[in-house]
């Protein structure tokens, strides 16, 4: 199935302006692959004839399934497993020092996809309960794709999906058989939510979360939206929180006010004066759910 090259501009323009992400010419051959299903599903017979009905406004509702549809939701249980380790073994032991006192953390995954950063981030505390009993723990997913966040809202996986990044025991403890495949259990649904949210906008709860991921994400937006990206997550982090990219993400020469953490290499603090921070900080949220 051919497209043209202007149909592929006003495909790319609309993903652009919905979500900040770009369709590069490098990547616009999967524009057939992420289509084919919403067009057998319209009975629509070329790509061609899916700009033409776009173009003229008359379905609304299909711009947004054919942004969902284009957008990259790659993803799996503990993603490049390192992270996760660099977590448990430097941020969350110091975290627990430092928030001894209330003992509530709070954790925001930007661009959660259906929502298997969450639930391996819920795993790490779910896994040490002794560490972490009388402690409330919040994890936030996010993501632009109201189809993804549905489903992270259902924490349910077909057994390919649940076995990507899991083996059999963690499967077999944090997942149960259902008619869809495996869901999450109670326990390792309790800490976590999922909003809809364009990392683009000003972030939920400003100056609150201890750690923040945004991984694999910003490679995707043009140099102005990742400098604006940017500026939102170091405004929802706490004076003292970390922020996490993905592996082929950075955020030197991109951003003044985030460095690289000298003891935790692949985590990163805010430059700016804490006291400066702290005035973003919003007021004090008790809707967590305890963990």
């Amino acid at each position: 199935m051919q497209i043209s090259d202007s149909s592929s501009r006003i495909l790319a323009g609309l993903l652009e302006a919905r979500t900040g992400q770009q369709l590069t010419i490098s990547r616009r051959w999967r524009i057939e692959t992420a289509l084919s299903s919403l067009l057998r599903e319209r009975g629509i017979a070329t790509l061609d004839e899916l700009i033409t009905i776009l173009v003229m406004g008359r379905e609304p509702s299909l711009s947004q399934r054919v942004v969902e549809a284009l957008l990259n939701n790659e993803t799996y249980f503990f993603r490049d497993r390192a992270p996760f380790d660099l977590l448990a073994r430097h941020a969350l032991p110091e975290l627990a020092r430092r928030r001894e006192k209330n003992r509530r953390l709070r954790i925001w995954s930007a661009g959660c996809s259906t929502g298997q950063e969450v639930y391996s981030l819920a795993m790490l505390f779910a896994d040490d309960p002794d560490a972490w009993r009388g402690w409330t723990i919040d994890i936030l997913g996010t993501d632009v794709s109201t189809g993804c966040v549905d489903r992270a809202r259902a924490g349910a996986y077909s057994q390919f999906e649940v076995q990507r990044g899991l083996g059999i025991a963690q499967m077999i403890k944090w997942f149960e058989e259902c008619p869809d495949g495996w869901r999450a259990v109670e326990p390792l649904r309790k800490p976590v939510r999922f909003q809809v949210h364009n990392l683009l906008e000003p972030p939920p709860h400003p100056g609150d979360f201890d750690i923040v991921l945004c991984r694999n994400v910003l490679l995707y937006l043009s140099a102005d939206k990742r400098t604006l990206a940017f500026e939102r997550l170091a405004s929802a982090m706490a004076p003292d929180g970390w922020l996490m990219l993905g592996a082929g993400e950075t955020v030197i020469g991109q951003s003044a006010k985030l460095g690289t953490d000298i003891n935790a290499r692949g985590l990163y603090r805010l430059t700016a004066d804490p006291s400066q921070v702290e005035k973003r900080r919003g007021p004090d949220r008790r809707t967590t759910v305890g963990a």
